[in-house]
């Protein structure tokens, strides 16, 4: 299978440098000075952010931008409890988990009560790429075996394990010998009836069988519950055949949440609860803490407890006092402003107004979402359904200029990702669509000149 990025795919380009304003072009000179090569600025101008405010952020030229794409300030940036709850808990007490607290407990069982019953224990990490490497471990100490299904374009993190089945990284960067892909459920071009479901197990078992005639033993079939670097595939429900083929292969199940959890894909709260399944264990990450670095594991007491009985865990920051109180807060705020049923209702509301764009302008292709986590597919050819990278890369460049912030996604970098806060409004709403309606008129009109 061939492989894109789509951290390259959303890129500044030092070429573009010359166009930029003399501070900015400054500070582009210093972080290629200072920070090395490996980080990515997005758009064609990339944007100097110095305040931020529910679902808005503003430049340092003091320009306003309606942030649509930002998963980590889920509840809304600088959202007041999050900082009172911070604020506060830095003054009280800053700890790690090797003492007793309450606060941790509290959280824990709050957390682990929007589970299925038999996800009933968790574990703190920092980041979603260490839920994710934490669950790797688990698996392969439950199974006995390393290697590890994902789909094409999976993106799962950055420490060292989990970059390693991380195929989105670019077609450049070589991918652990443990790794085998299965392609991704594209109901776009596959087809979305009932046989989906199937052909995606297929797949999987396909990979499966390709890693055991290398000699290695399957651990865990890894996956993002809405395929987000594979283009947001959203529906139909395929993940049930998936668990029982990878169940089967003598794998574990690894529902990663980390963008699609916390409400994002609306009432559900999980991702994988729209599939009707109960993954093996359940990584969380982003939107947790609000911007407050904090994640975690969930997954059945007799896997993770046979883990622990024999590998001690310590983390220092996983779990301690204040991230947890940040991840109260956010959850507080989740759960006491009904926002699943908020992230539900504007959704839909989002995805039929572009779906009524799409009417007028040939350039969109499909439309497919879930909750507040959208994919608007960009193609040349709506017959041929060809994928159009340079339109969609031009659309959200355009985008930039009129003050929305979004991205791409997709094997192609033909998807437009949209993820509005969970705070949106339908005023919200309305300026997104109206500005994507300008984007997609001024794009039509600079392509046929």
């Amino acid at each position: 299978m061939t492989r894109s990025t789509i951290l390259d795919g959303n890129s500044f380009s030092t070429t573009d440098a010359d166009h930029l304003p003399p501070e900015d072009h400054a500070l582009i000179a210093r972080r290629q000075r200072v920070l090395g090569p490996s980080y990515r600025l997005f758009y064609r101008r990339p944007v100097h952010l110095v305040r931020s405010a529910g679902t808005r952020v503003w430049d340092a030229e003091g320009r306003e931008y309606l942030d649509a794409y930002n998963n980590v300030a889920s509840i809304g940036h600088a959202h007041p409890a999050v900082v009172e709850a911070v604020h506060r808990q830095m003054g009280t007490l800053s700890t790690h988990s090797r003492y007793l607290q309450r606060g941790v407990l509290d959280y824990a069982e709050q957390l682990l009560a929007t589970f299925p019953q038999d996800l009933d224990t968790v574990m703190f990490t920092n980041s979603g790429s260490e839920s994710n490497d934490l669950a790797l471990r688990i698996a392969r100490h439950a199974t006995g075996g390393t290697g590890v299904v994902v789909t094409a374009e999976a993106y799962h993190g950055t420490t060292s394990l989990v970059a390693d089945v991380s195929p989105a990284m670019g077609k450049d960067y070589v991918l652990g010998s443990f790794t085998e892909l299965a392609a991704a459920p594209d109901a776009y071009r596959q087809g979305s009836g009932h046989q989906l479901g199937a052909w995606f197990a297929a797949q999987i078992t396909a990979a499966f069988h390709r890693l055991r005639a290398r000699g290695i033993r399957p651990a865990a079939f890894l996956a993002d519950t809405i395929f987000a670097s594979d283009g947001v595939l959203s529906d139909p429900a395929v993940l049930a055949p998936a668990l029982r083929a990878t169940h089967q292969a003598g794998a574990l199940f690894i529902a990663d949440e980390v963008q699609p959890g916390f409400a994002r894909t609306g009432s559900a709260f999980w991702g994988f609860a729209r599939h009707d399944v109960v993954p093996d264990l359940v990584t969380l990450g982003k939107p947790m803490g609000n911007g407050i670095p904090v994640s975690a594991m969930v997954g059945r007491r007799d896997i993770v407890g046979h883990f622990g009985a024999t590998v001690p865990y310590f983390n220092t920051f996983g779990g301690s006092s204040v991230p947890i109180a940040a991840a109260q807060a956010v959850l507080d705020v989740i759960q006491q402003e009904n926002l699943p049923a908020r992230s539900e209702t504007l959704g839909e509301l989002l995805r039929a107004g572009v779906r009524s764009l799409a009417e007028r302008h040939p350039a969109i292709g499909d439309v497919r979402g879930a909750g507040l986590f959208l994919g608007v597919e960009i193609v040349s050819d709506r017959q041929a359904r060809t994928p159009d990278s340079v339109h969609a890369l031009e659309l959200v460049n355009t985008l930039r200029d009129l003050g929305v912030l979004i991205s791409v996604a997709g094997p192609h970098n033909n998807v437009l990702k949209i993820r509005p806060q969970l705070v949106y409004t339908e005023a919200d709403i309305a300026l997104l669509l109206e500005r994507l309606d300008e984007a997609l008129t001024l794009c039509a009109a600079t392509a046929t000149v």
